[in-house]
């Protein structure tokens, strides 16, 4: 199959690698708001994301592999003249994982801030990122590390219930049986049932005591190092709803203000050597106001970049400007504010099942909504992928 080309290097100022997700469709936005010309990739040429007019191009690829290798280098040669080699950023855990593999190549014609490969290792892989954070003395629930039955009997025998089951790496089996990134057992026999219908989609697996607290307990640390681990800027937020309720990804999430987080996710990545986009997540116990880690993002813009650009950091153009020598931008400080951030569809899908279950009136959803707010998916400058999206999922509940 013949894939999509790379416009020459001069011409461009980001290659994007994920359009085709959440994440991605909101980096090129804010990417080309201060200015930038973006080309993107995207293994799914057909996405409703891909349909975006605030890209330069979208070039059909596979978002890992030796086809993208090949066409991230072209013709192989060596740009010349002064530095203008566009910065390459990733979306993707997978594709973090491939820049990360070929990172010594692709610099040749690209580019970017990346942790070093052991951090990358550590941190990705849920089980070694719950051992290295709690032996660095950062504050975890109780967790096993599940391989086999003896470790599952353990589980059920040592940790308290309810529980959550994942895997320690998602991947395409996971995602191939579950939508969800999460399974919660009530007991220690639906552990064992979860773990025997699922042991062979990933290699490893982690079951956590669940903290208690609703979707409105979880937050998050989002940050940009540069080279010398130094913190050029910050975010914190927190999830209202997410969808699915209880194991899904943030619908609606805001602003706030949590220093004890905020020392925690500094004190996380300066345990380590550490360079690039980051991202904590922790839950809050309700009773005790303890944060609790859960897991970490490395190397790549999340969900809750918007929200930060929204409210006034500038954290992905901060990263730019850092990669390519250029001053950083001046807001670079969270100061506070009340922006909410929204995927509409997704926040609908929940709050009617919360409805539903008596866990949300009319009157607290419509409050919910109150403030100024940054739209996921849905934009009035850049409206068809909301509109594919949206018919998309039309198609598919009528064909459901």
């Amino acid at each position: 199959m013949e894939y999509g080309t790379i416009p020459p290097i001069g011409s461009i100022d980001v290659v994007l690698i994920g359009i085709d997700s959440l994440q991605g469709l909101q980096a090129a936005r804010i990417l080309k708001n201060h200015g930038l010309r973006v080309v993107a990739i995207a293994a799914d040429a057909r996405h409703p994301y891909c349909t975006t007019s605030r890209v330069e191009k979208v070039v059909h690829v596979p978002s890992v592999g030796p086809e993208l290798l090949d066409v991230l280098l072209g013709d192989g040669s060596d740009p010349s003249g002064d530095d203008d080699r566009p910065v390459l950023l990733a979306c993707q855990d997978k594709s973090v994982r491939f820049l990360s593999k070929y990172r010594d190549r692709l610099s040749v014609r690209y580019r970017f801030s990346l942790p070093p490969a052991s951090s990358i290792r550590t941190l990705m892989d849920k089980a070694s990122f719950l051992e290295f954070a709690s032996g660095s003395g950062i504050r975890v629930p109780d967790y096993a590390i599940v391989r086999n039955e003896a470790d599952l009997e353990r589980a059920a025998a040592e940790l308290g219930f309810p529980c959550i089951y994942k895997p320690s790496i998602r991947g395409e089996a996971w995602d191939a049986h579950s939508t969800l990134k999460v399974l919660t057992a009530q007991t220690p026999d639906e552990l064992r049932d979860i773990h025997r219908r699922c042991s062979g989609w990933a290699d490893a697996f982690i079951a956590q005591t669940l903290i208690p607290g609703g979707d409105d307990c979880l937050y998050s640390f989002n940050g940009y190092f540069d080279a010398h681990g130094t913190a050029l800027t910050t975010f914190v937020a927190r999830k209202l709803r997410q969808w699915p309720p209880g194991a899904g990804s943030s619908c609606l999430g805001e602003e706030v203000r949590d220093d004890d987080l905020l020392g925690m996710a500094l004190e996380l990545f300066a345990s380590l050597p550490y360079q690039g986009l980051a991202y904590l997540e922790t839950k809050r116990h309700p009773d005790t106001g303890q944060h609790y880690a859960i897991e970490a993002n490395v190397g790549r813009p999340t969900g809750r970049s918007a929200i930060a650009e929204a409210g006034g950091v500038e954290l992905l153009h901060t990263m730019y400007c850092d990669v390519v020598g250029l001053p950083l931008p001046n807001r670079r400080e969270q100061t506070y504010g009340t922006i909410k951030w929204i995927d509409v569809r997704h926040d609908l899908q929940s709050a009617f099942r919360m409805w539903r279950a008596g866990d949300l009136s009319m009157s607290e959803w419509a409050r919910s909504y109150r403030g100024p707010k940054q739209y996921a998916i849905a934009s009035w400058r850049d409206p068809a992928p909301f509109v594919h999206d949206l018919i998309g999922s039309v198609r598919k509940t009528l064909s459901g």
